[in-house]
């Protein structure tokens, strides 16, 4: 009896649970009849996943994938969906997109999937909204702005660089994308938390930092051992790790030197809680790390398939050195003469796409063109889509930093950052990043790449064997 009363209520309860994903599926439509005739063309696909598995089909990053062609090949370059448990309006379309991105908190408002805030939290930068994300990305700009050209945070850099590419020397074959993140780990801890790659909470932080990312992009199912689970735990350990350098700088803080690193000013900030403050922390080092190292990884992968851009890069970066003293690290007038280093960054960005699309709900009934986004839907800006459209771009499926000495980097074609009061307040220091690792790259190494390794959409970008 009570065996058969347990049996039953799990099926009411699964029941209840799948009712509800399938009233999800369909009650959009029911809600916006009227609307239906104006809403792009599309399919929602299978009952609660709707075309969600199709669309995160695995594709290298520099091609836009099956779904994308063949839905836009069917339907145009807006098309409506299912995606993600919600009714969506795709766009690969650079007017739609650029109209998305510059009425944010106005028409749209960031809206991504909830195991998402699970893992980064509600206050971070990356998923807050209205005035906390404006609080936040203010100070955010503040501070990148005052840092990077700071000759402190240069050197800090270039001895990084320097002291990565010594360890190489008497190896034969680096994994490159683990040294891309060493190197980009070392630069940010250093930078935000004043520690360096020897000690202890170094260790630990990076530790934890590996299971975060892991569970960033996984199957958000909370059961201990899981990679969502171990996610959503490594968070909460290094936000105690964060928590503990704040309290010992305060208790410290007449008995040590002035520090240039980003928590010394946080900690001088009042407008922000000290909650928002260890969230900074912890957006700043994913946002330092991850797409950072990855961008790094990206430029040598394709400045490895073209030998005539590897040529021009050494030889500027040969010209900047040879009127440098010996020893004499690189300023900040050095990095505004890297010019084709800057034309081959934004082509890695252009090409590679280490961010493919961003997550955006309509606030009310938005009108574009001939169409209706409905209130309440998903809209997802899918960037590399206009990067690879070779009606915007010539040659768009080709590897070419030249392009860039003709073409604006500031057009509504390109936004590898974002856009709008979204676009990635860090996007200049992880530029700086890149060209003074490539400075001392192509002046010291020839490249040899192993296989046909390449970079894949999951939709995070990876690198199969790790370069």
């Amino acid at each position: 009896m009570a065996v058969g009363f347990c049996v039953a209520m799990l099926v009411g309860l699964v029941g209840f649970v799948m009712g509800g994903l399938v009233l999800n599926h369909f009650l959009p439509l029911l809600l916006n009849l009227k609307l239906l005739g104006l809403v792009p063309k599309g399919t929602f696909g299978w009952p609660v996943l709707g075309e969600t598995l199709s669309f995160l089909k695995p594709h290298p990053s520099n091609s836009v994938g099956s779904f994308l062609q063949e839905h836009c090949s069917r339907y145009g370059k807006v098309f409506k969906s299912h995606l993600f448990f919600s009714p969506t309006v795709v766009s690969c379309d650079e007017e739609l997109n650029y109209f998305i991105l510059q009425n944010e908190d106005k028409l749209f408002q960031c809206s991504y999937p909830k195991p998402i805030h699970g893992i980064l939290g509600k206050i971070s930068m990356l998923v807050a909204v209205g005035d906390t994300h404006k609080r936040l990305r203010n100070f955010a700009l503040s501070l990148v702005t005052t840092t990077r050209s700071k000759p402190e945070f240069l050197n800090d850099v270039e001895r990084t660089v320097v002291q990565i590419l010594d360890s190489w020397k008497d190896k034969k074959q680096v994994n490159f994308c683990e040294e891309a993140r060493k190197f980009t780990f070392n630069v940010i801890v250093k930078q935000v938390l004043g520690l360096t790659p020897d000690e202890p909470q170094t260790t630990k932080i990076l530790e934890d930092f590996l299971t975060f990312m892991r569970g960033l992009i996984s199957f958000p199912l909370y059961i201990p051992g899981t990679p969502y689970a171990r996610a959503v735990q490594a968070r909460s350990r290094i936000s105690s790790t964060v928590r503990s350098i704040i309290e010992h700088r305060r208790n410290h803080a007449g008995n040590s030197s002035k520090r240039s690193d980003f928590l010394e000013i946080l900690l001088s900030v009042d407008t922000l809680s000290d909650e928002e403050k260890v969230s900074f922390v912890l957006d700043s080092l994913l946002g330092g790390y991850e797409t950072t190292s990855l961008l790094v990884a990206m430029v040598v992968h394709f400045l490895g398939q073209s030998a005539a851009a590897l040529e021009q890069l050494k030889l500027e970066h040969q010209n900047i050195r040879s009127m440098k003293k010996k020893d004499v690290l690189l300023s900040w007038e050095d990095y505004k003469k890297m010019e084709f280093t800057q034309n081959v960054i934004n082509e890695a960005l252009r090409y590679g796409n280490i961010v493919k699309f961003v997550h955006r709900k309509a606030l009310k009934d938005v009108k574009f063109k001939d169409y209706v986004i409905p209130s309440g839907w998903k809209v997802l800006p899918v960037f590399s889509a206009v990067h690879l459209d070779t009606s915007l771009h010539a040659s768009a499926l080709q590897f070419h930093p030249w392009r860039w000495e003709t073409q604006d980097q500031t057009c509504k074609k390109f936004t590898p950052f974002g856009g709008g009061s979204r676009c990635c307040p860090g996007s200049e220091l992880a530029k700086v990043e890149v060209a003074f690792f490539l400075h001392h790259l192509v002046q010291n190494f020839r490249l040899e790449l192993e296989d046909n390794d390449q970079p894949i959409a999951y939709p995070y970008v990876d690198f199969q064997r790790g370069l």
